[in-house]
């Protein structure tokens, strides 16, 4: 469990905040109220701690010391002040810290659970930096490293071009344009060839404000002055990487089950489809199979609807542990799986899925103050055929023979 301390002088503030990250993040808070007992704690437990909230003025550090002991330890920094004015904030923002929140802000609480997630969230995200000036490029991703981004740097186009083969999933680029062999509209045009807007946000830099509409047109997501300022460069950052993130979700909620979290039947036709036709192209195998949870009827009458949703996700969490990421395993209703096997060893195919029979029988699934055991049928299809429809017709006459030979078994055809 990620754990976040909470350094807060007032204990209303700090109860008030804990709650809100607990219940909200399912992450475990702490309290404490005085520099003294957060630098023991930080001593002994710094390295577990995925942030730390603090309040800029304690009773036993009345000069911001807390917050520079946080950043010391490398511990993302989050600060809570009650007053705001220029001097303030270019002291904060001095201190190398992930952000700012006022006490008197209505929105505060939403905000800190959404900075918090956000470093989380950071952790797994990886950004390039492409600028020749080495200083400039230092400064940028040490800005970065604050808020805990993967950070991946090259001194010119085709260096990023080269790091980004290797990391296919770098979520951002900040780019300058004017670098030697290959300027940034010229890298964003590379990049633009084989990655959307959708895939990959990029952000043009240029001492030049003038450039900012071309950045854009070129086919950059946003632009940045370099004499930015620090606050803003992190709105910026961050408002690209969630804009992706948004894009990434109501893909995913389009082609998912809400239930188990596997694909849908509008993923598997369409994908499986193209499938087929690649395995016919390349002389691939494809296998197709259809899974059944046995009397899953009785175990909604018996325990409930609740229960009956805890044993699909269950067997929905089987299936995708079993399976490699180049096979399609769909719920397509009720407690019916389909699961399509891309160039799978057909000798290997009954094989496979008798072990899944076997995971799911032997797996005890615990609802409430039950244990719930069950069993599937399955029947797969290993003759390729003309359409993805034909096959899961086929495996599902297997599953149908699977059920009446005494269901709790594999057969294939």
């Amino acid at each position: 469990m990620q754990k976040v301390l909470i350094i807060e002088d007032s204990k209303l503030v700090c109860s008030i905040v804990k709650n809100k990250i607990e219940s909200a993040l399912q992450f475990e808070a702490k309290c404490v109220t005085r520099f003294s007992e957060a630098k023991a704690l930080i001593d002994e437990q710094g390295s577990d701690y995925l942030a730390c909230l603090a309040g800029l003025y304690l009773a036993d550090a009345q000069s911001g010391e807390i917050v520079d002991y946080i950043v010391s330890k490398n511990i993302p920094a989050i600060v809570f002040t009650g007053e705001m004015s220029d001097e303030i904030r270019d002291n904060i923002w001095s201190k190398k810290v992930v952000d700012y929140i006022l006490k008197d802000n209505e929105q505060s609480l939403d905000y800190i659970v959404h900075i918090v997630k956000r470093i989380y969230l950071n952790k797994s995200t990886k950004v390039m930096v492409v600028d020749d000036s080495s200083s400039f490029n230092a400064k940028i991703s040490d800005l970065l490293k604050v808020h805990k981004y993967q950070v991946l740097q090259a001194k010119g186009g085709q260096e990023a071009l080269g790091i980004l083969n290797e990391n296919p999933d770098i979520k951002l680029i900040i780019t300058d344009y004017n670098m030697p062999n290959m300027n940034g509209f010229q890298l964003i045009n590379e990049i633009r060839n084989k990655y959307s807007k959708e895939q990959i946000a990029i952000i043009g830099m240029s001492g030049d404000n003038l450039l900012s509409a071309k950045f854009i047109k070129t086919g950059a997501n946003d632009f940045l002055s370099k004499e930015f300022f620090t606050e803003e460069f992190y709105c910026r950052i961050t408002q690209n990487i969630e804009l992706l993130e948004n894009i990434i979700e109501i893909k995913e909620a389009s082609n998912k089950d809400y239930l188990t979290n596997l694909y849908n039947r509008r993923y598997l036709y369409n994908v499986g489809k193209n499938l087929l036709e690649n395995s016919k192209r390349k002389n691939l195998t494809i296998t197709v199979a259809m899974l059944d949870i046995d009397f899953f009827k009785k175990v909604n009458d018996a325990y409930g609807h609740d229960a009956g949703d805890i044993v699909l996700k269950t067997i929905g969490n089987i299936l995708q542990r079993r399976f490699r990421s180049s096979d399609i395993v769909a719920r397509i209703g009720g407690e019916e799986f389909c699961v399509i096997g891309s160039n799978m060893d057909h000798e290997k195919a009954k094989e496979i899925f008798e072990s899944v029979r076997q995971t799911v029988e032997s797996a005890e699934i615990k609802t409430g103050k039950n244990l719930i055991k069950t069993t599937v049928s399955i029947g797969i299809c290993i003759k390729l055929m003309d359409s993805l429809e034909e096959m899961i017709k086929f495996a599902d006459d297997m599953l149908y023979k699977a059920k009446e030979n005494g269901r709790n078994r594999v057969i294939i055809g």
